[in-house]
């Protein structure tokens, strides 16, 4: 009895024995089975942070969010105004004849030369560009049209002009189209023309020069001011440097103005058209051509506007812009010297060969979106966001110096860029910081170094997220 009592004990025993391993086989089977279902699930979850095409597109309310921390935290290099090169130069030495000038690149702003540019000179006729600017942008806005008739008040006639004021000979009784009268403004220089589009848009003149001003202000022209629409006025006044800065928003905003306006030869009128019913039958017998104002306009390559000035109180002044290879350049002449119109187009032409000789021998552009991405997706484990893209703080043309190659265009033709981004941002991302940089090079000279920020917020996950984040970035380092 005692045997079998001995022997059933046994069995009893190695059945609970077996029964336990059972119990721990299945128990390390189940988390076998639970670690491969988990690293499984890991492996898919964490290969959607290797799909950067999968980043969610900015919502409206993110873009403008976007532009306006950029806006308000790169003012200058995103800005309208103009700004200094962004590489340390030496000034440029060149003999400029005006009393004060600066040359710009019109792409992006940069100054490359100024002499007194912050003097308050009168702008004299340059003053109808803001004219001109305020009629496109009436046409913009859908108040005007080019084909609209203009009968010229009275105040505009060329019987009741100035005898020294720049005409383009309106009449009683003309009809004039607002293209005719913008001809009128760029070529001849018409003073009548200004008072004529002043009282279309305005109703009067006075109306007209508020218009002028509330304008300038508008564009922070703090230095700007009119007196009369035409720039007869010597109470007229600006600066080098905020009419360079004017001239570059004008011909960004409305580059028609140079190839349907500024860079027209001639203008001759009035024509039989534009005549009263009491001179129709004189024809064109009693139109009037006259050469555009600019000097350089046909002889220097490449140049396309804008616009002259002259008054005693200003000297002979000039607003010069030419193209050449894709690169503009702007300047701006005030206070030039002369005796006379010919003796005044003699210097306004030397100065303005000098300035763009100087530019285009000594600078042209890369355009950074010609070589580079706009964007650079980066995945953010850890945050509430899989991606954010890093973007460029701010995307401008890049003024290259002759260095190095036989030209400029050489030169720029050889910048490259050096893109440095994160392979993960973890725990979260906020809107504008700086993840990365762009840094454009000519050689091992470093022209311009370019944050590159994200382009939305990325709320840092929860603890248990935060943990399958830190997961994630292992998996993406290795990658």
């Amino acid at each position: 009895m005692k045997i079998k009592f001995i022997s059933n004990l046994r069995t009893t025993a190695e059945k609970r024995s077996l029964s336990k391993n059972k119990l721990y086989t299945v128990s390390i089977s189940v988390v076998l089975a639970s670690l491969i279902i988990t690293l499984i699930t890991f492996y898919f979850w964490s290969s959607s942070y290797l799909k950067p095409e999968n980043v969610k597109l900015l919502t409206s309310s993110q873009t403008s969010s976007l532009t306006a921390y950029l806006n308000q935290t790169y003012p200058m290099e995103r800005g309208q105004g103009l700004k200094p090169l962004p590489y340390p130069v030496v000034n440029a030495d060149l003999s400029i004849n005006a009393g004060a000038a600066i040359l710009v690149d019109a792409s992006n702003g940069c100054v490359l030369f100024e002499k007194n540019a912050d003097e308050l000179i009168p702008p004299a006729s340059i003053t109808k560009l803001f004219v001109m600017y305020i009629v496109f942008k009436e046409i913009e806005e859908g108040n005007l049209s080019l084909d609209d008739l203009v009968s010229p008040p009275e105040v505009s006639w060329t019987v009741n002009m100035p005898s020294d004021a720049s005409l383009m000979f309106l009449g009683q009784g003309h009809q004039v189209t607002v293209r005719e009268l913008l001809t009128g403004l760029s070529v001849a220089s018409g003073n009548d023309a200004a008072l004529a589009i002043a009282n279309k848009i305005s109703g009067n003149t006075k109306d007209f020069i508020a218009r002028m001003n509330y304008e300038a202000q508008a564009l922070g022209l703090t230095h700007t001011h009119f007196d009369d629409c035409s720039g007869y006025s010597e109470f007229n006044m600006t600066t080098p440097r905020e009419l360079a800065e004017f001239c570059r928003i004008y011909i960004s905003r409305y580059p028609q103005s140079l190839s349907d306006y500024h860079s027209c030869k001639s203008i001759t009128y009035p024509l039989q058209k534009n005549l009263p019913s009491w001179l129709q039958h004189k024809g064109d017998t009693m139109a009037i051509t006259q050469k555009n104002t600019n000097p350089l306009l046909g002889i220097m390559p490449g140049c396309d506007g804008l616009k002259t000035g002259f008054i005693y109180e200003s000297g002979y002044n000039l607003a010069l812009t030419a193209e050449r290879n894709g690169v503009r350049f702007l300047s701006i002449t005030m206070m030039g010297p002369g005796e006379g119109t010919k003796q005044g187009n003699y210097y306004r032409t030397l100065d303005g060969n000098t300035l763009m000789n100087f530019a285009f021998s000594a600078f042209a552009d890369y355009k950074p979106w010609e070589h580079i991405s706009s964007a650079y997706t980066v995945p953010t484990p850890g945050s509430k966001e899989k991606f954010v893209n890093l973007v460029p703080a701010w995307n401008n043309t890049v003024t290259v110096p002759h260095l190095y190659a036989n030209t400029a265009i050489e030169d720029a033709a050889s910048v490259k860029a050096e893109v440095s981004i994160p392979k993960y941002i973890k725990g979260g991302a906020n809107l504008g910081a700086i993840y990365g940089q762009i840094q454009y090079k000519l050689g091992d000279t470093v022209l311009e170094t370019v944050p590159l920020v994200a382009d939305r917020n990325a709320p840092k996950s929860g603890l248990w997220g935060r943990f399958w984040g830190t997961m994630a970035a292992l998996r993406i380092a290795g990658n």
